[in-house]
């Protein structure tokens, strides 16, 4: 494979000129970009430490990062690294790693490298930073500041003079670089270094590459709008966006599992020959981490046993319909919800076994009983997976539903205030929203910019609150209770009608869909029945999911049931993309919504390296495939994730 080394270190004249003058080293050294992933070394860092050793030169330390260009990985990963008693860091880089971590540390920073390879920096790298590719580096003698990018003129030898209150003259919005390159070296006792230096006289053969300047300025202002990382994959919602929920023909059988949502599944209460009725509890929770299983019709119990769905084989309470559809005694209106106290409401939500309907699958009881106080309940309208538009036509059809439910939320949780985020890829949901809500005050509504996954809980609070959830928090550890829209309407139909969760709205789309379109469902209906209820797949070569492209589960049969979290069942095209070795582009890195580094996984994976995967957090993972997505060399990145979730756990057990 090529390698596109962007830089290659000082000669040895050069670094011994450098070292003279410094000691008590910490090097920091860039893995480099778009180059072989190798598991080894870079050489460069070795043989600089090399030759500063032989010159009697201590080093502190050193640190090898991957894309030492991203400001925000870089930051994390330094934390508390150089150790007491460093002078002085030495980065082995391209003149943007220089430049970062000039501005994270106080220490006297240079670079023992040539950037002479380098043209432009990498479009992807969330940096502040910019390169103009000059190929004549004066960061050594600047501080770490680029006197050529920082410079509106480009000055290289001080200030023109006519820098106002520490802003260019050009540019009032922008310091005057100079001013900072003097306040830094000062700051590092180095003020007269820059005056021991010949005048610099630029090559401007050299070419720039304000171009690139420019469309990175573009990208890196969008993608730190909102949350970090995120993709935009094509949306493909255009064919069903348009079409109004429809009741789906009830089954003659239904087959609803015990276990499909998070936690232990349902304990059956019910045995075969006995009768049920639509609303009936038939399978109860057997711990605080689980749900209540309700029938979705009237009739008879065949079986309970082992069946097939799309989460594997589970336990399963197969009823024949009597086609009465006769409601259970149970299922009768609660008081009215100012009458509710806000333990009453919880127990509500228990009983009628709501869980998060956008997938996961948690049950929703638990969520509202926090540990924390909580003063903002987001209700999840983003619905960012492409092709899906459930809760979109939920919006519309059922607004008034999903604002009592999030009410019945606030005063469960007692938060004060609530928020409705809707994607701006929905603006007659938007529209909608606003106009139910306009004259309540303590109800707003976020129209916020389209961008997956935003759908997470994590990110739609830092989008919304701009509040951070840590690595192993909850949204409640932050004063936020997150619902999905469905899962808001599905408590007020338990609370306004005394219904459980025994239906959902599905959307069964995607290019080899032959009639796509919205449906009202009962739990337990066969997922082949809705496909042929639509006119059944056309064309070759398709992929089934239940869910989006992104997160969805892969269906090798659809002859499995429909279960709370099923908000689509998609036929789209399939992938015959062929993996190659990875091309260290970085690019998952960057696109990451939790801030992880999924090649990372990927290679302690293949290398066994259990531990280094749970210390850099891999459960922080949550499979929503960004990294694929992005993938250049279409690596199954989840996969590997997936895999390295199961290698860690020997490492969580408690030690006897």
């Amino acid at each position: 494979m090529v390698n596109y080394t962007k830089y290659v270190l000082k000669s040895n004249e050069e670094l011994t000129a450098l070292l003279a003058d410094l000691d008590n080293i910490f090097v920091v050294a860039c893995n480099k970009c778009f180059k072989e992933f190798d598991t080894i070394d870079e050489p460069e860092c070795a043989a600089f430490c090399e030759l500063a050793a032989a010159q009697g030169k201590t080093i502190t330390g050193t640190a090898r990062l991957d894309f030492l260009c991203n400001s925000v990985q870089t930051e994390k990963k330094l934390e508390g690294v150089i150790p007491e008693g460093t002078q002085n860091i030495v980065v082995i880089s391209c003149g943007l790693g220089v430049q970062i971590i000039a501005d994270i540390e106080d220490k006297p920073v240079f670079s023992a490298t040539n950037s002479l390879n380098y043209i432009g920096h990498h479009g992807m790298a969330l940096t502040e930073k910019t390169c103009d590719a000059c190929a004549q580096c004066y960061l050594n003698l600047t501080g770490g500041i680029c006197p050529i990018t920082d410079c509106t003129k480009s000055l290289l030898n001080g200030q023109c003079g006519g820098a106002k209150n520490g802003k260019c003259e050009i540019d009032p919005e922008k310091d005057c670089a100079w001013e900072k390159i003097y306040q830094r070296l000062e700051k590092q006792g180095r003020q007269d270094d820059f005056a021991k230096q010949p005048v610099q006289i630029r090559d401007y053969s050299v070419a720039g590459v304000e171009e690139i300047k420019k469309y990175v300025a573009e990208v890196r202002a969008a993608r730190f709008e909102g949350f970090y990382g995120g993709v935009h994959p094509v949306e493909n919602k255009e064919y069903t966006e348009h079409i109004a929920l429809q009741p789906f023909p009830a089954p003659k059988q239904v087959i609803i599992p015990t276990g499909q949502h998070v936690g232990a599944p349902a304990t059956p209460i019910v045995a075969v020959g006995d009768t049920v009725k639509v609303g009936q509890k038939i399978a109860e929770a057997p711990s605080f981490i689980s749900a209540h299983v309700h029938s979705s019709v009237s009739g008879t119990v065949t079986a309970v046993e082992p069946r097939k769905t799309s989460r594997g084989e589970v336990t399963c309470i197969v009823i024949e319909s009597d086609g009465k559809d006769e409601l259970h005694e149970s299922v009768v209106p609660a008081k009215p919800l100012d009458e509710l106290t806000p333990d009453e409401i919880v127990e509500i939500v228990k009983e009628k076994g709501i869980t998060g309907m956008g997938g996961a699958g948690f049950p929703t009881y638990v969520k509202l009983k926090p540990s924390q106080p909580i003063d903002t309940v987001l209700i999840n309208g983003s619905e960012c997976e492409p092709y899906l538009t459930a809760d979109h036509r939920l919006m519309l059809e059922y607004a008034d539903d999903i604002i009592f439910g999030l009410k019945a939320i606030m005063k469960a949780v007692n938060a004060p205030k609530g928020v409705i985020l809707v994607e701006d890829n929905k603006p007659d949901a938007v529209a909608l929203m606003q106009e139910k809500t306009a004259d309540i005050e303590n109800i707003e509504v976020c129209a916020a910019k389209t961008q997956y996954p935003e759908g997470a809980e994590k990110m739609l609070i830092k989008r919304v609150l701009k509040r951070h959830v840590p690595s192993g928090k909850l949204p409640a550890d932050v004063g936020c209770v997150v619902s999905n829209t469905a899962s808001a309407k599905a408590i007020s139909d338990a609370i306004q009608k005394g219904l459980p969760l025994i239906e959902r709205v599905v959307s069964v789309t995607g290019e080899h869909i032959k009639t796509p379109g919205n449906f009202m469902v009962k739990i337990g209906t066969n997922v082949q029945e809705l496909i042929d209820h639509c006119g059944g797949i056309t064309g070759e070569d398709v992929t089934l999911k239940m869910g989006g492209p992104m997160m969805g589960a892969p269906l090798a049969d659809t002859n499995v049931p429909v279960i709370k979290g099923t908000n689509g069942i998609i036929a789209i095209d399939t992938d015959h993309s062929e993996t190659v070795e990875c091309l260290k582009c970085g690019r998952c890195v960057d696109v990451c919504p939790m801030e992880l580094a999924p090649l990372n996984f990927a290679k302690w994976v293949d290398e066994g390296n259990a531990q280094a995967l749970l210390d850099n957090n891999i459960r922080d993972c949550f499979s929503c495939k960004c990294c694929e997505y992005i993938c250049s060399a279409k690596i199954p990145l989840v996969a590997k994730i997936n895999q390295g979730k199961g290698m860690i756990m020997p490492l969580l057990q408690p030690k006897k």
